[in-house]
């Protein structure tokens, strides 16, 4: 999925459960009509009761009533209960790269918006949840939360609705009997789907109604069965879910698995228990042992993840595809395209029955450590190939593994291998910095430097990366104090360390307004890096140009500014960058607005505003926004400027300090806004920032792109 498309996460976009919500006709009218009178509702019901569907289609049909939308946070990955607001955040269409605490970035963000906000699958993070739901109803009036889960939230002003199975057809029930059972119509959709053509039929009848008893209405025992008819007759279908139900001799590790499954979790559904394990009893064996591995993955996964995680002597790398697409026909695991290619997803109830078949076996621990392993070397693969052609692809790659990344950060952290967590925070500095996730970034290495604090080339590149976050939330004080670390720590290595050392430092100087020493650093960091092209293709090397051209610039040097620039472009372009590209075209944009060259000033700043905005780097989509605005008011056009100064504004709100208070760009942000007020007056200023404050978003921004700014 496309970087603005995820931005883009209403209700109406989402990928949907397979099929269309059947029945709850009377549960769709009970929720709407509850989220009318009370501020949170939570749907409550055993697993695979048809929840999360139920929410999806609640949604769906509210949206058009919220003016802000309705935005689906799906919960089922999340371990670390601090990082709700996190995962709340990455939702929604906000930026997040501020130094305040992300609650309150979220409750700045939807005091004033009318927004359903959906939370999938809270059981696991009640207690985390409870406070943060509590504070952003606290701050927005209008904000209605939707969640789903096992067992209620355990608040006061939560409206409980439990969702039942769908009613199933009488013994006595036939053809002409009244309006077809819920069950039954989901039964012959579900098995339309896996056989074409089929229909019910009254030989037939008798045997899916039974089908639809056996398995007590639940829809996903229901979808479980259905995927099963390509194969076996419903007449076979009922009778072995009969033996199943009666069969006393399961072999142990079956029964050990339903066992763990039933003590972990009280709520499971006997039903739906007994669904599983049939399904289970009808895959292979090499089938069976997959979907155990395969349930350490949170969240999705990919073909290769899953052959890196799961092959070994017993399941070899071959079989894993075959093996995958077995999985997904029999409805075990969903597939799913991506702009990235396929991914799989496996439901929570799915994935807890595979778990406790891997407990059975002895192999959790181990599994959990390829798991681990996987991602420290994604992190790192990932590290290795950032700054080069693919940017677009590793973006959308690590946005799709983020659950799994933070599953194995969380796993490092948390054990003996602090050190390895130390080494993975430092490697996902791109992900942190570059992707639009830099509150979470600081979250993580504020752990990981806090768990291994011995002094090592792994620590320095930790530092190196805090450095790069707290530059992104404009936190002065904290990277003052980051900086210095840096410098001692890298007076114990070599020229590689010291360049993450002087890096850290030249954004302090420029962050702190010094441009003279701004300059003497990356100067330095250039003639280190300059006389190879691979040394400099690293933010060092890049960095040296882009902001040494910011103190060029700031020291009343444009020409001298646009010839590092020129350099600058050319090893990106020879190499296919994107990222520091756009940096140095924002800050050419400076540099020709500086010599009053307008067009190529607005022509630089769209470029770079491309970029930005395809890879949510708000900050960095704020300053184009800023540069196209001054473009318009140099160039006369002042009601345009107001306009793009109002949806700069939009990610100033939640960045927390424009401009990351970088002086000389609060200047010229200044200088633009006293400009435009006193070209227009003080009302049509007002009128003119208000209608481009209010414009969605993406809508402002392709327009910001189109030169369309007052349509």
């Amino acid at each position: 999925m496309a970087a603005d498309e995820q931005r883009e996460r209403r209700v109406g976009e989402l990928p949907r459960a397979t099929g269309e919500l059947v029945g709850r006709r009377t549960e769709l009218t009970q929720v709407a009509q509850a989220l009318e009178s009370h501020r949170v509702v939570t749907l409550a019901g055993v697993g695979g009761v048809g929840k999360t569907r139920l929410a999806q289609s609640v949604a769906a049909q509210l949206q058009p009533e919220f003016r802000d939308g309705a935005w689906w946070v799906a919960l089922s990955g999340l371990r670390d209960g601090e990082l709700l607001p996190h995962a709340i955040a990455e939702a929604l269409p906000m930026a997040h790269q501020t130094a305040i605490p992300v609650i309150e970035a979220l409750a700045r963000y939807l005091a004033e918006r009318k927004t359903l906000l959906v939370l999938d699958t809270c059981e696991h993070l009640t207690q985390e949840l409870r406070p943060v739901v509590e504070r952003l109803v606290g701050a927005a009036p209008e904000l209605r939360v939707l969640a789903t889960s096992r067992r209620r939230l355990g608040m006061a002003a939560e409206e409980v609705l439990t969702v039942e199975p769908l009613p199933v057809p009488g013994p006595a029930a036939g053809p002409g009997s009244g309006p077809e059972a819920d069950a039954l119509v989901l039964l012959a959709e579900r098995a339309a789907d896996a056989v074409p053509g089929f229909v019910i039929t009254e030989a037939d009848r008798p045997d899916l109604e039974r089908l639809c008893r056996q398995l007590e209405g639940l829809p996903l025992a229901i979808e479980l069965a259905a995927a099963r008819l390509p194969e076996l007759s419903p007449a076979e279908l009922a009778d072995r879910l009969a033996d199943r139900v009666s069969d006393r001799f399961m072999v142990l590790g079956e029964a050990e698995a339903e066992a763990a499954i039933a003590q972990a979790d009280p709520q499971w559904h006997q039903a739906l228990r007994t669904a599983i394990g049939w399904s289970h009893q009808l895959c292979t064996p090499a089938e069976r042992l997959l979907w155990a591995r395969l349930s350490v993955f949170v969240g999705s996964f990919d073909a290769e993840g899953a052959l890196q995680v799961c092959a070994d002597d017993r399941l070899a790398e071959k079989e894993i595809p075959q093996l995958l697409a077995g999985l997904a026909e029999k409805s075990i695991i969903t597939w799913e395209p991506t702009a990235v290619g396929e991914r799989y997803r496996m439901l929570d109830t799915i994935r807890e029955y595979g778990e406790g078949w891997l407990r059975s076996l002895g192999e959790g621990r181990e599994f959990r450590r390829r798991h681990r392993t996987w991602y420290v070397r994604l992190a790192r693969d990932g590290d290795a190939a950032w700054m080069g052609p693919d940017q677009y692809i590793w973006y959308d790659r690590m946005h799709a593994e983020l659950d799994n990344l933070r599953l194995a950060l969380d796993s490092c952290l948390g054990s003996a291998d602090s050190r390895i967590g130390l080494g993975m925070a430092g490697d996902l500095w791109f992900l942190w910095y570059a992707c639009g996730l830099a509150r979470e970034g600081r979250h993580y290495l504020d752990r990981a430097l806090a768990a291994f604090t011995g002094p090592s080339p792994l620590r320095l590149k930790a530092l190196y990366a805090q450095g790069l976050v707290l530059t992104e939330l404009g936190d002065l004080p904290a990277l003052e104090e980051c900086s210095a670390e840096c410098t001692a720590l890298a007076a114990r290595f070599g020229e590689a360390e010291d360049s993450l050392a002087k890096s850290v430092a030249a954004v302090t100087a420029a962050l702190r307004g010094d441009a003279a020493t701004l300059l003497k650093l990356t100067d330095e960091l250039h003639a280190r890096h300059s006389p190879s092209p691979e040394a400099m293709l690293s933010v060092p090397g890049l960095g040296s140009l882009s902001v040494g051209s910011h103190a060029r610039i700031a020291m009343g040097m444009p020409e001298d500014a646009l010839t590092g620039l020129d350099e600058m472009r050319q090893v990106c372009d020879a190499s296919g960058e994107k990222w520091m590209r756009a940096w140095g075209d924002s800050i050419r944009a400076q540099a020709e607005l500086a010599l009053g060259r307008i067009q190529a000033a607005e022509l630089s700043a769209r470029a770079s505003l491309t970029v930005k905005h395809r890879m949510n780097d708000s900050f960095g989509s704020g300053m184009c926004l800023e540069a196209i605005a001054q473009c318009a008011i140099a160039d006369g056009q002042a009601e345009q400027a107001a306009r793009l100064l109002g949806l700069a504004h939009q990610l100033w709100d939640t960045l927390g300090r424009p401009q990351v208070g970088i002086p000389t760009w609060v200047a010229a942000h200044e200088d633009c806004v006293t400009r435009t007020r006193t070209a227009l007056g003080e009302s049509a200023y007002h009128h003119a920032f208000h209608a481009g404050y209010h414009t969605d978003l993406n809508t402002g921004i392709a327009r910001a792109l189109d030169g369309i700014v007052t349509a």
